[in-house]
Formats: structure tokens, sequence, C-alpha cells
């Protein structure tokens, strides 16, 4: 293979590496040689399964199934935790001594699965199935351990299976990924909450240890106290000061009269001002309603002697004086036309000075150049 063609393979060739290559037979004619010429090199066994790694993980990545912004975090102070691996494996081992050791107050629920085999992803799947009926019916989990020990990638290919894969992105309660060793990454880590590297460091990171909280609780303590001590220091200062002031109630008595005198001669000159200004403004006042009122008697007087003048002009007596009269007959009523009497009638003539009893002797006659 030359260097060339090599410089294109992704990995390292050793000995003993089972690899598959591809290129041309050729033969060289100066030891009568059979050679193969190598342009292509592919791991096999676990190459082949690593190929198939990065598909899915193409694949799923596409999807948005390792996206950071859809990771949860994980409650600071946890008092049950779910856990899924198998129930012979060190990993149960390795998990349950490190709570042990750090929080031995939390509850661990188990939910064992093969980890490794044809039979482990839907065994891995009904277990987390099974911890989340449990969360929902009232047995809360903070979060959720899934852990195996280390192994090839063989040995670790459940936990890269799409079915594990999605079940962790859909699991309810928060997903803590622990497999395998440092170096291997499964796409069961990618997908969870938070990876951790080992089994144990899932328990460390998922679990802060007792001691470490007894001694933020110490630190807080100290906090508070030296606080309060602060508090009543400040307070007995001020409960001095009020002493000191009690002590010689005279000076603040006199403090408080002569403010009172103050206020008093401020409030007794402030009235008088007052009253001194509403004084000026009700003269003011009172000499502009004077002539206000005399102008409107003189333009109601006048306007009263228009009307009186109008009326004069129009009254009856003006008419009566130019020699003219009006009948009304027994009830008052105007007689304004010769047709409204009849022979016999008894009629009135109202004049100038006086009334006249008149009798209708006739008939109507027309007026002169009046038409029949």
């Amino acid at each position: 293979m030359f260097r060339r063609a090599l410089s294109q393979v992704d990995f390292k060739p050793t000995e003993g590496m089972l690899v598959q290559a591809r290129g041309n037979l050729g033969v060289y004619e100066a030891r009568g040689e059979l050679q193969l010429i190598v342009e292509q090199l592919a791991r096999a066994g676990e190459g082949a399964l690593f190929e198939r790694f990065l598909r899915l993980k193409a694949q799923l990545a596409s999807e948005g199934l390792f996206d950071p912004d859809r990771k949860r975090p994980i409650a600071a102070h946890p008092r049950r935790i779910g856990l899924v691996t198998s129930a012979q494996g060190a990993a149960l081992h390795d998990v349950v001594t490190a709570l042990s050791r750090r929080a031995p107050h939390v509850e661990v629920v188990l939910a064992p699965a093969s980890v490794q085999g044809a039979e482990a992803p839907p065994q891995l799947v009904q277990a987390l199935a099974v911890l989340q009926q449990l969360h929902r019916s009232g047995v809360a989990l903070d979060a959720i351990l899934l852990c195996r020990g280390g192994g090839s990638l063989e040995d670790l290919w459940a936990f890269n299976d799409e079915r594990v894969v999605r079940a962790v992105v859909a699991c309810a309660v928060p997903v803590v990924c622990g497999v395998g060793h440092e170096t291997d990454v499964t796409l069961a880590d990618l997908a969870a909450d938070l990876r951790a590297p080992t089994p144990t460091a899932a328990a460390e990171m998922v679990a802060e240890a007792r001691a470490e909280l007894a001694e933020a609780l110490a630190h807080q303590q100290r906090r508070l106290t030296r606080s309060a001590q602060h508090l009543l220091w400040r307070e007995a200062q001020r409960v001095d000061r009020l002493g000191m002031q009690l002590s010689r109630p005279s000076q603040a008595l006199g403090r408080q009269q002569h403010d009172l005198r103050m206020w008093a001669h401020r409030m007794q000159q402030a009235a008088q001002q007052r009253l001194r200004q509403p004084g000026a403004t009700l003269g003011t006042l009172a000499d502009r309603l004077r002539r206000g009122l005399g102008q409107r008697l003189q333009r109601e007087a006048d306007t009263l002697r228009w009307h009186q003048q109008h009326l004069q002009t129009l009254s009856p007596q003006r008419v009566l004086q130019r020699g003219y009269a009006w009948l009304q007959d027994d009830q008052g009523q105007a007689v304004t036309r010769a047709e409204q009497a009849h022979a016999g009638q008894a009629l009135t003539a109202v004049l100038q000075d006086g009334q006249l009893p008149l009798t209708v002797s006739g008939p109507a006659k027309p007026a002169q150049g009046a038409g029949q």
C-alpha cells in the first residue's frame, strides 16, 4: 500500500488487526512474486460496527436528539433515583457503594436489565418504562442512572441501539448515562441529559457528597451567626442612644416646647395673612357687584319702558279714542261679523268712556259695496 492510499485511511493499521483490503493483483517480475496493491483499507469486525455507529449517529443528530438545548438539568439534592443496569454486574456494586459513601440518605430503585447481547436493547427500554410508571404513580424519581461497566464496542453495542437512544430521549425523568470507561462514548451517552465517564462517576455526579453538604451548611451557619451578631450589636447601639436621650427628658421636652411655639407663631401669621387677603378681595367684589347691579337694573328698566310703549300703541283704547266701538254679546265674546247677530239679540257696545246696552232690531244688512 503506497503512501498516497495510506493517507486516506482514518486509523492506524497494527499487527494482528483484522481489515478488509481492496486493490489490484500484480506480479513483481524481478522476483516473480504475486502482489496485492492495496488502494482502500477498512477495519473488519469492530470496524464495521464503528461504521454503523457513525451512520446512526449522523441520522439521530440530524433529528436533533443530541441537541444540548433539549437536555434537562439534574436535581442538585435528589432524594430518590432510579438505576437501570444488570443485577449481576459490577456497575451495580460501584453505584451503590458510591452512593452509600457520599449520600446514604438517597434511595435507589433498581430496574434490572441485561446490558449485553441481542436481548439487552428491549430490556433496557422496558426498564426505563417501569421506572417512569413508578414515577407517575407517586414514587417520584429525581433522576435515572443508566449504567454499565467497560467492554469492547461490540460489548457496549446495546447502548448504541436506536430503540434505547429514543427511549432515553423520551424519558419523563432526567437520565444520567455512565457506560464503559472514560474513553467509551455511546449514542445513549450523547442522548442523555448528562453523560458520566463511568458508573461510579454517574453516582458521584447525581448526588452531592454529604460531607460537602455539611460543610456548606456549616458555612451558611457561620454567615448567619455573624449577621445575627452584627444585627444585635447595631440594635444594642440604638438602644444605648435612646437610653441616653431618656436620661435627660427635660432637654427633649424643652426642644419639643420650642418647636411647638415656633409652629404656633407660624400658624398665627399665616392665618392673619389669609384673613387680610380675603378682606381686600371682598371689597373689590362688592364694588363690582354694585356696579353690575346698577347697570343690570338700568337695562331692565329701559326694556320695560319699551314694552310699555309698545303695548300702549297696540291698546284698543287708542282705537276707541278715534271714535270706534266694539260689540260683545252677553258672554263677553267679541262680535266682529254681522252674521254673528240676530234679531232681538242683546249686545253691548263698548265706547271710550263707557258701555251702551243694545238690542238688534232686525236681520243684518250687507255693507255697502260688499258682494252678494
